[in-house]
């Protein structure tokens, strides 16, 4: 599917009917949704597709926060061009106007996109069901969660001005990569997630963002800052609640989806977790002779 923002459709809309477009009931419509009504000047094409099965793939689940939807995606609506775009608009996808087929309007209400697509002639061969629902679907049988913070610890000892090095565990559930699929009726669609960026809080007011797990520590490093991903306290937690600074690790995770069984279509979005830890930051004390 070709995609459009909301004011690219806006402009495909007005450059195609450049006077407003009055919708009559009674208009011709194609497709198994009693409740899709065309136009004088359009063919809407509503199809539902009933038949959805869940996600596979992921790993085992732990401590998720799945959103999974029990019920099938709704319908994409399918809306034949009248008039057709010029030859030289994208919507052809290489087809032209004298082919068998016509260019469509496809807008998916869930999602809110609305897109244009080449359909031959005998109906919408596109699927029914917008595929970044089944997508969201496959994220969902993941069982993506927070990041799984192996420094700072929690009973570690951390002290003003002296370097602090972070790092996360990296496991499918927490990091990536980690893929999955879901499919409703004949369209599969497989979605790879990876953390892309974690932003660390550290409850004194400032933050830093880092584009990758981090650098374990090694006492070879001494008093070095980590080389990849790393915070200097500059006050100590006290009087902070429980003598500690209340620490945030917040993931951005990146997912890349593919229609691997049905009509060609790919796309992304982001998921955000995320983790907690407490960190207690003491001052350097002199030792006297």
């Amino acid at each position: 599917m070709r995609r459009l923002t909301t004011t690219a459709a806006i402009f495909l809309a007005s450059s195609i009917f450049p006077t407003a477009v009055a919708h009559a009931d009674g208009g011709p419509t194609v497709g198994n949704d009693p409740g899709c009504q065309g136009s004088e000047a359009w063919v809407s094409v509503c199809a539902r597709d009933n038949s959805d099965s869940p996600g596979t793939g992921g790993q085992k689940p732990i401590a998720a926060s799945s959103e999974a939807a029990s019920s099938s995606p709704p319908p994409c609506t399918y809306t034949k061009l009248a008039p057709q775009p010029p030859a030289n608009n994208l919507g052809w996808d290489g087809h032209q106007p004298g082919d068998k087929g016509a260019v469509y309007q496809v807008y998916c209400p869930e999602t809110m996109r609305i897109g244009v697509e080449w359909i031959p002639d005998g109906g919408p061969a596109a699927p029914p069901v917008d595929p970044e629902v089944l997508a969201h679907r496959a994220v969902d049988s993941m069982k993506l969660v927070g990041p799984d913070i192996a420094s700072p610890q929690a009973t570690g000892k951390y002290a003003v001005g002296v370097p602090m090095w972070l790092w996360v565990n990296q496991a499918p559930t927490t990091f990536g990569p980690n893929t999955a699929t879901a499919s409703a009726g004949a369209v599969t669609v497989s979605a790879r997630a990876e953390v892309a960026a974690i932003i660390w809080k550290f409850g004194d007011g400032t933050s830093v963002t880092c584009h990758g797990p981090g650098t374990a520590y090694q006492a070879s490093s001494g008093m070095n800052p980590s080389p990849t991903c790393g915070h200097t306290f500059a006050k100590s937690s006290a009087g902070q609640a429980g003598q500690k600074f209340a620490l945030t690790a917040t993931a951005t995770w990146q997912v890349n989806w593919t229609v691997t069984a049905g009509a060609v279509d790919a796309g992304q979005f982001t998921e955000i977790r995320q983790s907690q830890a407490q960190v207690g930051v003491g001052e350097l004390q002199a030792v006297g002779n």
